[in-house]
């Protein structure tokens, strides 16, 4: 029998140990050892059956076990000593606090999900990960931060596999009141409520509070009884429904989010957010709401448009047009004629996301376009990302070479603590007196041996291999109650074989069985008697993506054979749970997506931050990360004539590094049984990568690049009654109404013998033609570079030229002449060209405006 709703009743604890209340709700306990420790000796039993959620033990153990502790001194002393370390951390000053007035009082960081632990299961994949890895490390750093996303009822799904293969997704409800979660109220007790005013209704939200160490993040949940039921189902599930569901979610966490923030800082009395950080396009409408605000203050659009754009950061996460939410424009239409937003027209929001460049869509509104024309200050998650977003987005600044185009990148990182299995933590501590892995001396080998971190290493190999096992068991449970296990399932990997690792989302770019390319070759290197390897393997595929799903299917199928199920597995139902298990488990992460479709890759950072080392195609940050001896590059093989090709040349590649390479240096072992050569692999990576990886590293870098510069142009606009903003509003206005007519009307150039030389100089003059605009308005710059194919250049360098004093007898309102000298510093091709771009101190970058006059 079904119960028709659920929800959890906590225990009530004895009064000297309600710290354990406080700190089950805060959520460092998900990163912090020492917490677990304390609720693990509650029950070890129970801490393992509800997969250590404090919550969920606190609401399920014996009140004689609670009653046992509360007359344990012991243990009433170490529960007080927890709960004044996490006041401590939440309280005292850190990195963030020693930077002074220059860095804002607040940030506000918008994603549509958030994974934080799989206890709070509102993520799908890296995106979830990443965003929870980055509020993890905003609170370790004193970053004064407030997450912004949606509270899913059933998140995202979870996955069963059929004994065919196929992926089964089910949508469990989750009861927030079991979850460490609080409802935003009003003084008087009532909750806080949001509500967007809709075309045919109004959208009302609660907001729901968690507490990651010292940031609070806000989700914002339809399902309340003040919306009609159609609209209570909008935060239903992560990435569910069809086009108007998804617009209904992205207007919820962009507008109702920047409402939820505004009524967090008045009931709290926190500093109100001085820099918007959208993580992807789905929150973009947050600039609108914005926008909004500073016309009900008494700004024109444009000018609101200036002060929103200088204070948002835009980070894209995806390297494929696909990737992006696009929605049709009458949609989209529809939903802004209506008083959703006061003081905005709908042909001002429809512009903000117009495919209006070549090659471009006039039937859709893309929200990364619109993210990008709403955020002054935005990046890519990797180098190569970075060239990639320059490249796809470069539509946006026509007649602009794709270097100049104005997104930069932060490369992801990764939470150490959270992604570092406590068996290293622990040997770090033990042997180089830290346990934060990030900064521990691991090229020490008088402190830390070979045969440390092998036995380290073995250890963890050997715990991925019981959990393997369980999970397995426990899937065919699931399918077979009552059933018995078949013995084969109790000899499931070996411990002491070489695995690699492969877990991700489950695109088709991913390539998830590209290892399955050549059958037989892949049977002889899983079986092989002297260097046998096995591979473990997880992920889940979107629900409408059937071809993914066949993907899984072919490999659980192959994983099935009787001579290859102890050698191949693939587990089900991926999460944050099973990956903090499975990276460190693994002695080689596998990746091998399209190049370069991988953004970033952040899976292979957690295995390597454990000692993995990764077989990974040059993609995402395994391009800028690689050296020869952190583990091994796959070859692209770009040139392939067909996908068909490039997949064979890829995977024969692939086949005979683990082959060659990888199983020989494996399995070559010293005397006591150490395999030297690889060791030294393990703690080269550890020592260059565990630092650079790390997701405390990239949020030093959104701070210090992207955050502090963000609130500084932000405060310069709104300084004096927004003048500034004002002023660049009209400029702007002022500049393309006026760009029609700034042309180079002629350029001479001399200096150069017959033969040019390296060190020789180029002088040259411009007439230019301003239309009506002023020397200050523009910079003319001489471009040159190497000219090879026809008269592309290509490896640009820029000289700005300097406006003389006029020419005898002309009018400087029609023409002025600017002059320069450039010195030739290579050899071989040359060519140059002259063009003119607006200039202003309140621009980041000359492309902002996308306006560019070259000499013709």
């Amino acid at each position: 029998m079904k119960a028709i709703r659920r929800f959890t009743v906590r225990a009530v604890l004895p009064e000297n140990l309600a710290a354990l209340e406080e700190i089950a709700g805060n959520l460092r306990w998900s990163w912090h050892e020492p917490t677990k420790e304390l609720f693990a000796r509650i029950s070890p039993e129970l801490w393992q059956e509800v997969e250590h959620d404090p919550i969920a033990l606190l609401g399920s153990v014996d009140p004689q076990r609670l009653a046992e502790l509360a007359a344990d001194p012991g243990y009433v002393e170490w529960a007080h000593h927890i709960r004044d370390d996490l006041r401590a951390y939440v309280h005292d000053p850190r990195w963030y606090q020693s930077l002074g007035e220059g860095a804002p009082a607040s940030i506000a960081y918008f994603s549509p999900e958030f994974g934080i632990t799989s206890a709070l299961p509102q993520y799908s994949g890296g995106l979830g990960i990443l965003a929870g890895d980055h509020l993890k490390a905003a609170s370790d750093l004193g970053v004064p931060l407030v997450g912004v996303g949606l509270f899913y009822r059933s998140g995202y799904f979870s996955q069963a596999i059929t004994p065919d293969g196929w992926q089964l997704e089910s949508y469990p409800v989750l009861d927030p009141d079991g979850l460490p979660l609080s409802v935003l109220r009003n003084p008087d007790g009532t909750p806080v409520q949001i509500t967007l005013a809709l075309p045919d209704g109004v959208l009302h939200a609660r907001v729901w509070q968690a507490a990651v160490g010292r940031v609070r993040l806000l989700l914002l949940d339809t399902d309340i009884p003040e919306n009609e039921e159609r609209l209570r189902s909008v935060t239903d599930r992560l990435y569910g429904g069809g086009g108007e569901h998804r617009l209904l979610q992205e207007l919820l966490l962009g507008i109702g989010g920047v409402r939820a923030v505004k009524a967090w800082t008045e009931l709290t009395g926190a500093p109100q957010a001085e820099v918007f950080h959208t993580n992807e396009g789905h929150a973009g409408f947050l600039g609108l709401e914005r926008i909004s605000d500073l016309i009900g203050d008494g700004l024109s659009f444009d000018e609101a448009l200036q002060i929103v754009r200088a204070g948002t950061v835009f980070t894209t996460h995806t390297p494929v047009p696909a990737g992006i939410d696009r929605f049709e424009r009458p949609l989209v239409q529809r939903y802004f004629s209506t008083s959703l937003l006061p003081g905005v027209e709908v042909d001002q929001v429809l512009a903000l996301g117009a495919e209006d460049y070549p090659g471009g869509s006039p039937d859709v509104f893309n929200m990364a376009v619109m993210g990008l024309r709403l955020g002054q200050h935005a990046n890519g998650v990797s180098r190569l990302h970075g060239e990639v977003s320059r490249q796809m987005f470069g539509g946006l600044f026509p007649g602009f070479d794709s270097n100049e185009v104005p997104i930069d990148s932060v490369t992801n990182g990764v939470h150490a603590p959270t992604w570092t299995d406590p068996m290293l933590r622990a040997l770090a501590l033990e042997r180089l007196g830290t346990e934060d892995t990030t900064h521990a001396d691991w090229g020490n080998a008088a402190a830390v041996s070979d045969l440390d971190l092998w036995g380290v290493r073995n250890r963890m190999r050997e715990q991925l291999v019981r959990d393997a096992r369980h999970r397995v068991a426990a899937a065919r449970e699931d399918q077979n109650p009552g059933g018995i296990a078949p013995a084969w399932m109790s000899d499931l990997l070996d411990p002491n074989v070489l695995t690699i690792g492969f877990a991700r989302r489950v695109p088709t770019y991913k390539r998830l069985t590209l290892m399955l390319h050549d059958p037989e070759r892949l049977r002889n290197i899983l079986l092989n008697p002297e260097r046998p390897v096995q591979f473990v393997i997880a992920g889940k595929s979107h629900p409408a993506d059937d071809e993914g799903k066949r993907l899984i299917q072919k490999l659980v199928q192959f994983a099935s054979e009787p001579e290859i199920r102890s050698r191949m597995v693939f587990l089900p139902d991926y999460d944050s749970g099973m990956a903090q298990l499975l990276y460190p488990g693994t002695d080689v992460w596998l990746n091998n997506p399209l190049r370069p479709l991988e953004a970033c890759g952040t899976s292979g950072m957690k295995a390597a931050l454990n000692g993995a080392l990764n077989l990974s195609i040059l993609d995402g940050w395994w391009n800028e990360f690689y050296d020869g001896e952190n583990g091994w590059a796959i070859p692209s093989a770009d040139a392939a004539g067909d996908g068909a090709e490039r997949d064979a040349l890829e995977a024969e590649a692939m086949y005979d590094l683990i082959e060659h390479q990888i199983a020989p240096r494996f399995y070559d072992r010293d005397a006591d049984g150490v395999p030297d050569a690889w060791v030294g692999q393990i703690r080269h990576t550890l020592a260059t990568l565990s630092a650079p990886l790390s997701a405390e590293r990239m949020v030093r870098e959104y701070v210090e690049r992207l955050y502090i510069p963000a609130a500084g142009y932000e405060k310069r606009l709104t300084a004096d009654d927004c003048a500034a903003a004002r002023s660049l509003a009209a400029w702007k206005e002022r500049v393309r109404a006026a760009w029609p007519g700034v042309n180079v009307a002629h350029v001479d150039a001399g200096g150069l013998d017959a033969v040019p030389q390296v060190g020789d100089e180029l002088h040259v003059r411009a007439l230019v033609h301003l239309g009506g605009l002023k020397p200050e308005d523009v910079q003319v710059q001489l471009v040159a570079g190497r000219s090879r194919d026809g008269d592309e250049l290509t490896d640009l360098h820029f000289q700005t030229l300097d406006v003389d004093s006029g020419i005898p007898g002309a009018d400087p309102s029609v023409a002025h002449e600017f002059t320069g000298t450039m010195r030739l510093t290579w050899a071989g091709s040359f060519g140059y060209t002259v063009r003119v771009v607006p200039v202003n101190d309140l621009l980041l970058s000359p492309a902002e405006l996308g306006l560019v006059t070259v000499a013709g």
